[in-house]
């Protein structure tokens, strides 16, 4: 289920903008996530990262690890919240055994890029991504500066 990100709007609940920084997005798709109830709760309230957080695929099954959730204060007293468990993604079977071939043979890394709402439901992007090398990072920076020194040029003309 390829599909096509979003413009960071109102349903964005965290961004991992590093990842576009360190790697070379080739294909994004979208994956559900399975969460407790008090995760659901921090998430709408907006308390996730995912700076740290990488997607490993294990027994034929998508995890995510790393991923921050703060847990609220008005968490439930019999449940022991903890921030960093590994959660599972929800995948189709073949989306699973397609990753799994491009990341065991081709190289390929999976990079959590957004965690978000869609109907109700929170969702992650996951980027199938190859990791950029230092050079790559310096020419991502400098073109980013000479666009925004295009635009201030632009604008001073207007």
């Amino acid at each position: 289920m390829a599909r096509k990100p979003t413009k960071h709007g109102p349903n964005t609940i965290a961004l991992n903008k590093k990842a576009r920084f360190d790697y070379f997005i080739e294909e994004s798709l979208e994956a559900g996530l399975e969460l407790q109830g008090w995760e659901v709760k921090s998430l709408r309230a907006g308390k996730a990262q995912l700076t740290e957080a990488y997607v490993v695929l294990r027994e034929n099954e998508a995890w995510l690890l790393g991923a921050h959730v703060t847990p609220l204060l008005s968490a439930s007293t019999h449940v022991e919240p903890d921030p960093t468990r590994t959660r599972r993604l929800l995948l189709h079977r073949n989306e699973i055994d397609r990753l799994t071939g491009l990341v065991e043979r081709r190289g390929y890394t999976l990079v959590p890029l957004e965690l978000y709402w869609s109907k109700g439901r929170a969702k992650l992007a996951v980027g199938l991504a190859k990791g950029k090398k230092q050079h790559d990072k310096r020419a991502t920076e400098k073109e980013r500066d000479w666009q925004i020194e295009k635009a201030r040029a632009l604008k001073a003309r207007a």
